[in-house]
């Protein structure tokens, strides 16, 4: 069988024209980077005329095992395609870390991949070079500030802001920098986080427009001064800057499927330290331009599908019609216990043992947050027909429906039963909110501890308080 790399390079890409053309976008809405990739433009979520159906695709707790939820994400929206429904895949932006990590790209797998998949994987179009750009700008100018006679008397051991690359150099994350004498700065603690970690690329990420964008931006704390008030990137002057840097950023990024499906990949926070899911400005283009939006949240439903709901949801004014929980036998035997070199071996007692885990993420989705759930096996060579059907009828003992997704080994013919499934319990349904929006912050933090992770109690270290 052909590598992921190998199947994306032998892909028939359509011209990125023919398939903006497909979505009825106008010429003068789509700016071309190259033949297969095109930026739309963002202020078309204004004019909405019509609204799709989203489904929210999310997992089991992460294992080195892998669940695939890009994968399914990619195979569902193909699959939903070829019946003849109008879908676009919503997802985001890889960040290089991960890229060249362990983890590698994150454009699918198998026959359910977006292309052009290096280009996605490596830069892409430049947006998170720019979140980047803008960042380091306000850690500049805040440096400067305090440089040029510190008119906003900021106390340089309480700059809290970082400077940020899109690479994880864990030799970076604490360093002293301003060495050198009077003229180049002032000697003081300071670190990187990676791009796709940074505030920046959380706020934009919830913008809705240029203007909020700016407003979001200027209100960012990043100081303190010897007296403890905050300083803000307003106060330092930045946001305007910092908005123009990101001008064409703010645009979404439209790609192709395999299978020359629409796919808009925009925007990527991390889901452990912002809410984990693409921009609200590709969904709600995405829900402009298609029936069905396939959409996909980072890390487990415990993490990304809380945020996605509890943050991006509420602040969007956006809700799934289905939730798509997707497990893997190899993951559900990780969390039996089973060590990663052992997990192609049959083992139905681990998978017992660790369904459990998909229980706790079912009950989280369809009774805290009250949603229509449908659970993806995503299916491996080395699954046995026994250890599938157990995970098909515990769901059924659930009483939420269970299909087995193929999409890796035959792209969209092989989501046609999950894709079935999801149309079968789309219901819009209110969002059953884990906290009140206006509550305190430690009784948002209690009700996410106790309703989502069962947590007894939370204790805070002295730091934390």
């Amino acid at each position: 069988m052909m590598s992921d790399i190998e199947i994306a390079q032998a892909a028939h890409m359509k011209p990125i024209t023919e398939v903006a053309a497909s979505l009825g976008l106008a010429d003068e809405d789509v700016i071309p980077y190259g033949r297969y990739k095109a930026k739309i433009n963002h202020r078309l979520i204004h004019k909405a005329a019509q609204q799709g159906k989203l489904i929210l695709v999310t997992a089991i707790s992460p294992t080195p095992a892998g669940e695939g939820k890009t994968t399914t994400s990619v195979g569902l929206a193909d699959a939903l395609c070829a019946m003849g429904k109008k879908t676009m895949l919503c997802l985001r932006e890889p960040s290089l870390g991960p890229v060249f990590g362990s983890k590698g790209g994150a454009a699918g797998g198998g026959y359910a991949q977006v292309v052009p998949m290096e280009d996605i994987n490596l830069h892409f179009t430049g947006d998170l070079h720019a979140i980047g750009t803008a960042n380091n700008l306000l850690a500049a100018m805040i440096d400067n500030s305090i440089q040029q006679g510190n008119p906003l008397n900021i106390d340089p051991r309480r700059v809290t802001w970082k400077r940020c690359m899109d690479m994880n150099d864990r030799q970076l994350r604490f360093i002293v920098d301003g060495l050198g004498g009077k003229v180049n700065g002032t000697p003081r603690e300071d670190g990187f986080d990676i791009t796709v970690a940074s505030e920046i690329m959380a706020i934009f990420c919830l913008a809705t427009s240029i203007s909020d964008l700016k407003d979001r931006l200027s209100r960012i704390v990043c100081a303190y001064t010897y007296d403890g008030k905050p300083v803000t990137a307003g106060d330092i002057g930045a946001a305007g800057a910092m908005t123009a840097l990101l001008k064409d950023a703010i645009d979404p990024n439209l790609v192709q499927t395999l299978e020359n499906n629409p796919a808009i990949i925009h925007g990527g926070p991390f889901a452990n330290i912002a809410h984990g899911c693409n921009s609200v400005m590709a969904t709600k283009l995405s829900l402009s331009l298609a029936d069905y939006v396939v959409t996909e949240a980072g890390f487990g439903a415990d993490l990304g599908a809380e945020k996605f709901l509890d943050i991006k949801c509420r602040k969007a004014g956006i809700a799934p019609s289905a939730v798509v929980l997707v497990a893997t036998v190899r993951a559900l035997k990780s969390h039996g216990g089973v060590a990663k070199a052992d997990l192609n071996a049959p083992n139905l007692e681990a998978v017992k043992k660790g369904i459990a885990n998909l229980g706790r993420h079912i009950d989280n989705m369809k009774n805290q947050f009250g949603l229509p759930v449908v659970v993806a096996v995503n299916a491996f060579p080395t699954d046995t027909a026994e250890e599938q059907q157990y995970v098909i009828d515990y769901c059924a003992g659930m009483g939420v429906p269970c299909a087995l997704s193929e999409v890796f080994a035959k792209g969209g013919e092989g989501g046609k039963a999950l894709a079935e499934q999801v149309l079968a319990v789309m219901e819009d349904r209110p969002i059953q909110f884990t906290y009140p929006l206006d509550a305190p912050l430690k009784d948002k933090i209690e009700a996410v501890a106790k309703k989502i992770y069962r947590a007894g109690s939370v204790n805070y270290s002295a730091a934390a308080a």
